[in-house]
């Protein structure tokens, strides 16, 4: 039994308890639904709904099978005769978010009892994941829903693999919010998640030829049993128009009339706690039409015109990213980001508003936090509430604001930093171009008074880029009207004090701070790693580490127990195992579980440099052919798995791609030393095969240029599962390398400090210079043709002096780093614990610290915990007088 079944039931899991107070005889007419929330509602006119309400569904087997098998009949319309394995998966689904839509109801009637301060997300990216085992896990069902399932002939593990993966992200950035949500919900803080309902993914990764090509990623055809619509819950978002000035009182007020309205509407996915009844949500919005159907147009013929305005109402929210090469693919991803924002802060305000208070305090009730610039418009869309509807000073609205709002900065790359052109935005939301250009004339006043003559930082810090085409800097808005702006490591926040915002830093150097990122242990240890999470267990004697992992530093001793460094290797390879049928499945290669797993899964991109990684590939199957066989043995088995999606119009990113398949293509059917060395590029990259590949790892690769990568998570998740990285001083590598010791992970390659100058020093050398022997020969044999006649453009990328990652400057360093790996890979005793160890340090990592941090430091608040039911009667009724 998990621990959360036994803080809900007690001494005995199935037992039948009624976890909602009920009305009791007819003459208790005045009875309080769970009185602990303190809620002052009479039954007098809902007695009977109360009463039939007065249950929690039960979790007993039978009790669960029954509310399987209705699901099946009344929710799917299924019968006995034509009942499948995705069925049952559905059924299974919706018997799970019963019992979440209970706890969830519970939770928000509760917060809103104890009228406390809630944290908002916003994000344009949530990478949440299959649903069903993390709520499965999360709810401590796991057994008894196993064995019900089993009952009806089913397995609860292939039930699982049914569920499609949620494309609503692309990446980090979304799957960060997502482990966010799981901590928020875990360690009961009160909080809502706010992103977009994307019909379409970015797109589904195929590979043909050796090439990418891009799918539609329609993640909906099966449904969702995991959201709720809300039609209940939905507001008007407007665009173009114009912007009229009226005078009132002697004051000039402005009204926006907007030229079209489109409706946001709301669908909720419950995000359950682990080992708490607190359950959270993530709403999502689907752009709708205001009007359904132009009756009129239809009625005269015109078929088409009459859906006309649903089709262009409904394409805001079709796809994850529209490309933006285009004004009309600009103008697109624009709208999202404003329907985002526009129906998030209506339904804040909403909630806020439930009591009635003064503006004033709206920071001591809210919290809205930005996961990088997408939603950045919520400032300003929040000024022309506050301005426009409610009839505020820009003064006053200005000091809410700016204590309501965070910002985190999830780049260092300038040119990775969101802008907007004045002419798109003016002509999309004209009445928030204006008020971008008085808050800049505003805070500019403030910059020339602190640096009086100072034309750099009244030209680094404008809101407005001039330029042949002038634009809007979403980055200096977030900065501006955050009271709080932070970076995801420790190196990254550095970077942004001193280099990316280093004039912002000056005029506000305490609004600056570091948080590093974490992932939650939940899904990244105990979900998908079940047979390790099994093995803490047994060896802490308790399954609590899933919420502290600084217990796990307390079985540091094991790392001298050779029987428990083989069970952990044991552990490692079965993951292998896995991984290896995952890969017979989806890429048709034979894989040897006794081969060092050497893995690289992440967006492809030059700076991430999965370039590097296929040039050492390349090197070293070079000097396999050339060292007689005899002499091979030095070098450890290797498999190279690649993984991750290039953006479609990323041209370099989709070469790397090729190449790799093209070298796998020719190193896995060498039958001279393809027992030493293979290639495998795994497609469509998402959380559901990270989850099974990340556990399987030997060594994971995070090698970016220094400088370049913010935190990084995957490498997190990695060391959680007891892998070691192979990385450069670059992002969380650096505190990693803190918390498991430079002995545990190997390190390699420029620092931030002497980047530039490399730089420099690569734009006026010769390339005959600074590339050296090795990488030439490896360059002028894929030149040669073996690998194919279609990499000079990427090869150009490096030798021409446009090596502005410093692919050849780390080349040898990087090399000479895969020796030392070589060589401990073969003591397998010092490998497993080197890897241990990394597993058992990895507590810094959990997304629970990070939560804590951004409560304590930006949102200042609190957890509220929702009482549990109880088996004690007497507590769970009260009889008011």
């Amino acid at each position: 039994m998990s621990g959360l079944q036994k803080q809900i039931s007690g001494s005995d899991s199935k037992t039948l308890m009624s976890r909602k107070s009920f009305c009791g005889s007819n003459s208790n007419m005045n009875q309080l639904f769970r009185p602990e929330f303190g809620s002052t509602q009479s039954l007098a006119n809902h007695e009977r709904l109360w009463h039939l309400m007065q249950n929690y569904l039960p979790s007993d087997k039978k009790s669960i099978q029954e509310q399987i098998v209705n699901h099946v009949e009344f929710s799917l319309a299924r019968t006995r005769f034509d009942f499948h394995q995705v069925h049952c998966y559905q059924a299974v689904s919706h018997s799970i978010r019963d019992r979440l839509i209970e706890s969830f109801n519970d939770t928000q009637l509760y917060f809103h009892e104890q009228d406390c301060k809630r944290v908002y997300y916003l994000s344009i990216e949530f990478l949440i994941g299959r649903c069903l085992q993390n709520a499965v896990g999360n709810l401590g069902l796991q057994d008894a829903y196993t064995d019900a399932v089993q009952e009806l002939g089913y397995k609860l593990e292939d039930l699982y693999d049914e569920e499609v993966d949620p494309a609503l992200g692309n990446g980090g950035l979304g799957r960060l919010a997502a482990c966010f949500l799981d901590s928020l919900a875990t360690l009961n803080y009160p909080a809502f998640g706010y992103g977009i309902r994307y019909s379409y993914g970015i797109f589904k990764q195929l590979i043909q030829n050796g090439q990418q090509v891009e799918a539609p990623d329609y993640w909906l055809e099966k449904g969702n049993p995991w959201e709720i619509e809300r039609l209940d819950v939905q507001y008007p978002v407007k665009f173009y128009g114009k912007v009229v000035k009226r005078h009132e009182n002697g004051q000039e007020k402005s009204l926006w009339e907007a030229g079209e309205t489109i409706v946001a509407r709301a669908y909720d996915t419950p995000i359950p706690g682990y080992m708490t009844f607190n359950t959270i949500a993530l709403r999502l919005w689907r752009s709708v039409p205001a009007n359904e159907f132009d009756f009129t147009s239809f009625n005269e013929g015109d078929y088409f015109k009459s859906l006309e305005a649903r089709e262009k109402a409904e394409y805001i929210t079709s796809v994850l990213y529209p490309n933006d090469n285009s004004y009309a693919g600009k103008e697109l991803r624009l709208k999202q980001e404003y329907l985002l924002v526009s129906a998030t802060l209506q339904d804040i305000i909403r909630r806020f508003k439930k009591v009635r208070r003064d503006w004033s305090t709206l920071p001591e009730k809210v919290a809205i936090q930005l996961n990088d610039t997408h939603p950045s418009l919520a400032i300003v869309e929040l000024l022309r509430i506050l301005i426009d509807q409610e009839g505020m000073t820009h003064a006053n609205a200005w000091d809410i604001i700016s204590k309501t709002f965070g910002y985190t900065n999830h780049t260092v790359l300038p040119e990775a930093l969101e802008k907007w052109g004045v002419d798109l935005l003016g002509s999309l939301l004209p009445r928030h171009l204006e008020i971008i250009y008085y808050i800049n004339l505003i805070f500019l006043n403030k910059v020339s008074a602190k640096f009086p003559g100072d034309s750099h930082k009244l030209s680094a810090l404008s809101l407005i880029e001039e330029g042949p085409v002038k634009k809007i800097r979403m980055a200096n808005l977030s900065i501006i009207g955050s009271h709080m702006v932070n970076g995801v490591a420790r190196i990254h926040s550095d970077l942004l004090k001193t280099d990316l915002f280093k004039d912002h830093y000056e005029m506000r150097p305490k609004k600056f701070i570091n948080i590093t990122n974490g992932v939650a242990p939940r899904r990244w240890l105990r979900s998908c790693n079940q047979q390790l999470a099994k093995l803490y267990d047994e060896w802490l004697g308790t399954d609590e580490w899933v919420l502290n992992m600084d217990m796990l530093k307390t079985l540091e001793d094991k790392c001298e127990d050779q029987l428990a460094l083989i069970q952990f290797m044991k552990v490692k390879r079965n993951n292998k195992l896995r991984l290896i049928k995952w890969v017979r499945q989806y890429c048709n290669v034979e894989v040897n579980a006794d081969t060092l797993f050497d893995i690289q899964v992440k967006r492809i991109h030059e700076y991430k440099r999965q370039f590097m990684n296929i040039l050492y590939v390349i090197y070293r199957y070079l000097l396999l052919k050339d060292t007689p066989t005899e002499g091979r043995r030095k070098f450890a088995p290797r498999t190279v798995f690649f993984g991750g999606k290039a953006a479609p119009g990323y041209l370099n990113a989709k070469r790397i791609i090729k190449l790799i398949n093209s070298v796998a293509e020719v190193i896995n059917h060498d039958l001279d030393t393809n027992h030493y060395l293979k290639v495998v590029f795994l497609p469509n990259y998402n959380v559901s095969s990270a989850e099974i590949i990340i556990p399987a790892s030997d060594i994971s690769q995070h090698i970016s240029t220094a400088g370049t990568e913010a935190s990084g998570t995957s490498n997190m998740k990695f060391v959680m599962n007891g892998g070691i990285i192979l990385g450069t001083w670059d992002g969380a590598n650096v505190e990693i390398a803190e918390e498991v010791g430079l002995d545990n992970i190997f390190i390699f390659g420029a620092r931030v400090e002497e980047v530039g100058k490399l730089i420099d020093n690569m734009k006026n050398s010769d390339p005959y210079q600074y590339i050296q022997k090795p990488l030439w020969n490896v360059i002028q044999t894929i030149r040669s043709g073996i690998f194919g006649h279609d990499h000079h453009g990427l090869l150009d990328s490096i030798s021409n002096r446009n090596d502005f990652y410093l692919v050849a400057h780390d080349f040898y360093h990087y090399a000479q780093a895969q020796i030392k790996i070589d060589q401990l890979y073969q003591d397998k005793i010092s490998w497993a614990k080197k890897a241990f160890f990394n597993s058992i340090r990895s507590a810094k990592f959990s997304s629970d610290r990070t939560i804590h941090e951004y409560a304590e430091k930006i949102w200042n608040i609190k957890p509220i915990v929702v009482p549990q039911p109880t088996q004690n009667k007497q507590d769970r009724f009260k009889i008011q007088k």
